[in-house]
C-alpha cells in the first residue's frame, strides 16, 4: 500500500504548511476545510474542498462538512476485503490513507476567565473526534496525525517507503485516543462543574505529561510527573524552576507538602519539609525572621529539606539559606541579589510559584488518591478556623498571646501526619509529632524534640483525645494550652485534667486527619 490521499483539518495550524507542501511534493492528495484548504491554497499548496469530495456544501456555519459516508467510508474500508472493495467501487468512493486533524481548542477556550456558557459548548468539536476515530481504529490501514511532533517522522517515512510502518500507525493510533479521552474528559469535568455535580457516577480525570522523572520512591520504580490541564498557577505543577537539578519523585511530593502549608498563612512564613511533614514552621513580620524561626524549631532536621516561603527570598534571607544544605527553595520569587548567592550552589532547586492565594483566600480542589484496584476521592482540606469558632471548655480561658499561638499551631497541626502533635512558642513550631499509633506517643516525642523550650508553650491536636493522658503528659512537661477538636466519649476526663494543671483548653469542632 501507499499513502495517496490524506484529508487535512487543523485548529492548531503549527507546521500544517510545510507538513502538507512535503505531502504534496510526495504526490499525495490533498483534501481539506475551512480555513485549512484557505491557509493551504493561498501558500499555493494543490487542495481539494471537501465538498468535492462529499459533493454536498458545508452547513450549519460549518458544524456539518466532514460527517458524511464518502469521508467515513474512505477511512473505515478494510482494504483487503473483497466485500469492502466492491462496495468502494460500486459507490464511486475512494480511500483516505492519511487523516490529520486536532480539535477545536475546548481547554484554551474553558481557561478565559470570562468565558460563557454558550463559547464554550460551541467549542466542543464533533467532526474532527469523529474523523480520528475512524481512522484509529482502521489502522492497519489508515495513518492518523493528532499531534504537529509527529509531521516529521511521517513525512520520513512516506518519503522512504511510500507509506508509514504498521507499528507507528500502531502509536499513532493510541496517541489519537489519548487525545479524544483528554478532551472529552475535559468537557464532561466543564458540564459537571456547571451542574455541580462535583462526585459524579463516572470520575474521569485527564492529566499532561510534564517530565519523565529518573526513578520513583526508589530507583527500581518507574515514574512521570503530570500536570492537570488549567492547574491553578499557585501549585507545583506551575511552578517555573529558575535552578538546579532536575526535580525527583520524591522532590515533589514533599515540595508540594510544603507549599500547601505555607499557603496556610497571611503573614511572612516559612516552611520546613521532610518526608512529607513540616520539621520547622515560623512566621515574623519579615520572610528573613520567619525562616530563622524555621530553622530554630529544628536545626538538625533542615539537612536536605525543602524550604517554601510565601513571601519573596530576599539577600538576608539567601544569607541564611545559603549556610544549609536544601534540595528545594520554593517562593513567589527572588531577588536579584538572593538569586546571585544561591546560584552559586550547583544543584539546590529554586522554584518561583506564580499568584500564591494564602489563607481563607486558597479554593477547594477534588484529590485523588490511588489505591490498588481504584481510587478515592475528596476535596481538599482548606478550612480556615476563626477565634469565633472556639469554644473554652475549661477554667482558665487562654490568654491573648496563648490563643494567637494556638491558631499558628492548628494551621500547621492538619498537614502533619495523623496522629498528629504539634507544639509551639513565638511564632514557631518547636516539636512535632506525626504518624504514631497512639496519641499520646506522638505527644512524647513532641516535648522531647521541644525540650527545655516546653515551658510556656501551647499544644495542637488533629483530632480529639481519646482519653486524659496527652493532656497530663503535656501539662507535666510545660505547656499551658491546648487546642483539639474535643468529640471524644471520655472529653470530660480530658477537661478535668486540664483543669488540675491549670492548662487553658479550648474546641474546635473540626478534626484535620491525614493519612
Amino acid at each position: 500500500m501507499s499513502i495517496k490521499r490524506a484529508l487535512v483539518s487543523v485548529s492548531d495550524k503549527t507546521g500544517i504548511v510545510d507538513f502538507c507542501r512535503g505531502l504534496s511534493q510526495l504526490g499525495v492528495e490533498i483534501i481539506s476545510t475551512g480555513g485549512t484548504k484557505n491557509l493551504l491554497s493561498k501558500e499555493g499548496i494543490p487542495v481539494i474542498g471537501i465538498s468535492d469530495v462529499t459533493g454536498f456544501p458545508e452547513v450549519l456555519d460549518g458544524r456539518v462538512k466532514t460527517l458524511h459516508p464518502a469521508v467515513h467510508s474512505g477511512l473505515l474500508a478494510i482494504r483487503d476485503s473483497a466485500e469492502h472493495q466492491a462496495q468502494m467501487k460500486e459507490l464511486g468512493l475512494d480511500y483516505i490513507d492519511l487523516v490529520v486533524v486536532n480539535l477545536y481548542p475546548f481547554q484554551e477556550t474553558i481557561a478565559k476567565p470570562d468565558v460563557t456558557y454558550e463559547d464554550a459548548i460551541e467549542n466542543i468539536d464533533i467532526g474532527g473526534p469523529t474523523m480520528l476515530r475512524s481512522a484509529a481504529k482502521n489502522h492497519a490501514f489508515v495513518s492518523v496525525v493528532v499531534d504537529s511532533g509527529d509531521y516529521s517522522k511521517v513525512l520520513d517515512e512516506i518519503a522512504a517507503e511510500g507509506d508509514t510502518t504498521l507499528d507507528t500507525r500502531k502509536q499513532l493510533a493510541a496517541k489519537v485516543f489519548r487525545h479524544t479521552a483528554a478532551y472529552d474528559a475535559l468537557i464532561s469535568d466543564y458540564l459537571s462543574n456547571v451542574n455541580g455535580d462535583a462526585l459524579p457516577e463516572r470520575f474521569t480525570v485527564t492529566y499532561e505529561k510534564i517530565q519523565d522523572l529518573r526513578y520513583g520512591e526508589n530507583p527500581h520504580q518507574k515514574a512521570a510527573f503530570y500536570r492537570k490541564p488549567l492547574a491553578a498557577a499557585d501549585t507545583l505543577t506551575s511552578a517555573e524552576q529558575l535552578h538546579g537539578k532536575e526535580l525527583s519523585y520524591n522532590n515533589i511530593n514533599d515540595a508540594n507538602a510544603a507549599l500547601q502549608i505555607v499557603k496556610e498563612f497571611e503573614e511572612p512564613a516559612v516552611v520546613v519539609v521532610k518526608h512529607m511533614n513540616p520539621c520547622g514552621v515560623g512566621i515574623g513580620t519579615s520572610i528573613s525572621e520567619a525562616f530563622r524561626k524555621a530553622h530554630e524549631a529544628d536545626p538538625v532536621s533542615i539537612f536536605g529539606g525543602i524550604v517554601a516561603a510565601n513571601r519573596i527570598i530576599d539577600e538576608a534571607t539567601a544569607l541564611q539559606l545559603k549556610e544549609i544544605f536544601l534540595e528545594i527553595i520554593l517562593a513567589p520569587g527572588f531577588t536579584d541579589e538572593a538569586l546571585a548567592l544561591l546560584t552559586q550552589k550547583k544543584n539546590i532547586r529554586l522554584l518561583k510559584i506564580n499568584g500564591l492565594e494564602l489563607g481563607a483566600n486558597r479554593k477547594s480542589q477534588l484529590v485523588v488518591t490511588s489505591i490498588d484496584g481504584g481510587m478515592i476521592v475528596q476535596e481538599s482540606d482548606v478550612h480556615s478556623l476563626q477565634e469565633s469558632d472556639l469554644k473554652v471548655v475549661t477554667d482558665r480561658a487562654p490568654s491573648e498571646e496563648e490563643l494567637k499561638q494556638l491558631l499558628f499551631a492548628w494551621k500547621v497541626v492538619k498537614h502533619v501526619k495523623s496522629n498528629a502533635i504539634v507544639l509551639a512558642k513565638d511564632n514557631m513550631t518547636i516539636g512535632v509529632g506525626a504518624g504514631q499509633m497512639n496519641r499520646v506517643g506522638s505527644a512524647k516525642i513532641a516535648i522531647e524534640q521541644a525540650g527545655e523550650k516546653v515551658e510556656g508553650s501551647v499544644l495542637s491536636s488533629d483530632a480529639f483525645f481519646p482519653m486524659g493522658d496527652t493532656v497530663e503528659a503535656a501539662a507535666k512537661a510545660g505547656v499551658t494550652a491546648i487546642i483539639q477538636p474535643g468529640g471524644s466519649v471520655k472529653d470530660e476526663e480530658s477537661i478535668q485534667m486540664a483543669n488540675k494543671y491549670g492548662v487553658a483548653m479550648v474546641f474546635t469542632s473540626i478534626r484535620h486527619f491525614k493519612h
